[in-house]
């Protein structure tokens, strides 16, 4: 049997090179939107790793629970700065005592009134500030030297900025024994509590000037706390604190001092970061402390 074989051609028609390039597209625009993807990830979601935070302790003066005053009163000596002394006779003793008695009774009989009379006391008590008992060093304390302002007109915008940083909102004074707090203050009724002001250890800033004290108080109120009257006050977290403290020396050094001792005032501002806020330092003030 004869069987003639035809030669078959193999060829890519008009419709599959089209179809390829279709794909090839589709592919080339699918990475590139999959790379734009992981860089705005890599930006947006901050990885857990483990961060060290180094914590500025300034050594202040403190008082401890010594009573306050406007000088220092004197420590008696110890027992060791007494010079050893040998003890007189008796006949001696009685001698002197008697001699003295004869001379100054005039003297004895005015410290004796002044001492048994008057009920006011006489020392000066301690003029170091709060804090615990210490000589410290001759710093300014952050409560003093530090400001920091907010620039908001939004009611809104400006609670996002206190809840960001963790800060709460206190009122103090007006016939309550405690202090009252608001926190969550985005929200049409903020969360409240109540504490012992004795108690309280953050570092707290009061409004000295500007608007947006009342940006405080309608806050304030739309948590229901009362604030005619009182003191509106906020309340600072320690690692906002800490944070604050950590910003201020940076710009310290990059002005060539080099201990928070030459700082005599700091004003910081607050910025937006992409989707978050950061404090920065509008200006600073140094002490002229002789070398």
């Amino acid at each position: 049997m004869k069987t003639d074989l035809q030669p078959i051609r193999l060829a890519v028609s008009a419709y599959d090179r089209a179809a390829g390039w279709v794909v090839s597209l589709n592919i080339l625009v699918g990475s590139a939107v999959l790379l734009a993807f992981l860089i705005w990830l890599s930006q947006a979601i901050e990885l857990g790793t483990e961060r060290s935070t180094v914590v500025l302790v300034e050594g202040i003066a403190g008082r401890g629970d010594h009573a306050a005053g406007f000088e220092r009163d004197i420590d008696p000596p110890g027992i060791e700065e007494l010079e050893e002394e040998t003890e007189p006779q008796v006949e001696q003793l009685l001698e002197a005592m008697t001699e003295v008695v004869t001379t100054q009774s005039a003297a004895l009989d005015a410290m004796q009134t002044t001492m048994f009379s008057s009920a006011v006391g006489t020392g000066m008590g301690d003029s170091r500030p709060p804090g615990p008992l210490g000589e410290g060093d001759d710093i300014i304390p952050r409560g003093e030297r530090w400001e920091i302002r907010y620039l908001s007109n939004d009611l809104r915008a400006y609670a996002e900025q206190l809840d960001h940083f963790g800060i709460e909102l206190g009122v103090i004074g007006g016939g309550e024994p405690l202090v009252e707090y608001a926190a969550d203050l985005r929200k049409a009724r903020p969360a409240t509590r109540q504490g012992p002001g004795d108690q309280e250890k953050r570092l707290y800033m009061i409004w000295t000037e500007g608007a947006l004290r009342r940006f405080d108080q309608q806050l304030l109120r739309a948590a229901g706390l009362r604030t005619a009257g009182r003191i509106v006050v906020q309340f600072y977290p320690q690692a906002v604190e800490d944070r604050l403290a950590q910003i201020e020396m940076e710009y310290a050094r990059q002005n060539g001092r080099t201990s928070v001792t030459q700082i005599k005032r700091t004003v910081f501002g607050v910025r937006r970061q992409g989707a978050k806020f950061e404090y920065y330092v509008i200006s600073q003030v140094y002490r002229a402390i002789p070398a």
